[in-house]
């Protein structure tokens, strides 16, 4: 067994204490509107904001954050994170993802993970959004980039389902059953995240800013998004 991946199976553990489990990303307001109720709308929804959400923007901007850190050019890190936080169109969304991105790069010095030095260029970047400190912490752990991006998309998608699990409520065994199905997703995505070009990067997803914009006002909500 290789270093980089224990590294990797670290980086898309749930365990992992960057706060993910805290965030639903809109699904429970989708659930609230009574959008998503079952196991059959749990998975359109997912599978719509994985391919009309994280396919087009989140997933092609992680690896042309990777391939920055990997170059060490900070020019284009510091322009690829702040073109990512400029697209989150709510305020939770975007308080998510710079949460989870401080949390990471804690993490990162606080374990002493990473070389100070190098770990330094990551926690002068201000405010930093996860895909930025995911993709430094899978080059600094010499995890390949195909594989640091299937461990991203991973982990967001076992936490949508979790999500799903608590808030319809679905059985575990019926989560598990969409992880399976929605998982052979993933390596069409990641392929498409490593060919978009950049004037073909896009977000467009009405529904889920709608409905993550009226998640901030929800009276009565488990997660932070």
């Amino acid at each position: 067994m290789s270093l980089p991946l224990v590294r990797l199976l670290q980086l898309a553990s749930p365990a992992l204490p960057v706060g993910a489990y805290s965030y639903s990303q809109g699904l429970e307001a989708a659930c609230d509107a009574e959008i998503v109720r079952d196991k059959d709308s749990a998975r359109q929804w997912i599978s719509d904001v994985l391919q009309f959400n994280i396919a087009t923007m989140e997933a092609p901007i992680v690896a042309r954050l990777y391939r920055a850190w990997q170059t060490e050019d900070l020019k284009s890190a510091a322009y690829w994170n702040h073109y990512f936080l400029a697209s989150r169109e709510t305020k939770e969304l975007r308080a998510e993802t710079e949460q989870m991105g401080y949390s990471m790069a804690r993490l990162l010095v606080d374990g002493k993970f990473c070389d100070a030095a190098r770990v330094a260029t990551l926690a002068d970047m201000q405010p930093k959004g996860f895909p930025a400190a995911f993709s430094f912490a899978a080059v600094s752990f010499s995890v390949p980039l195909e594989e640091a991006l299937t461990a991203y998309l991973w982990s967001w998608l076992e936490n949508q389902v979790i999500g799903a699990i608590k808030l319809i409520p679905l059985g575990q065994v019926a989560g598990q059953g969409l992880l399976f199905e929605l998982g052979q997703y993933l390596p069409g995505v990641v392929e498409q995240a490593l060919n978009l070009a950049d004037d073909d990067l896009c977000n467009l997803a009405p529904g889920l800013a709608i409905l993550s914009g009226k998640h901030e006002t929800q009276y009565s909500r488990l997660f932070r998004s």
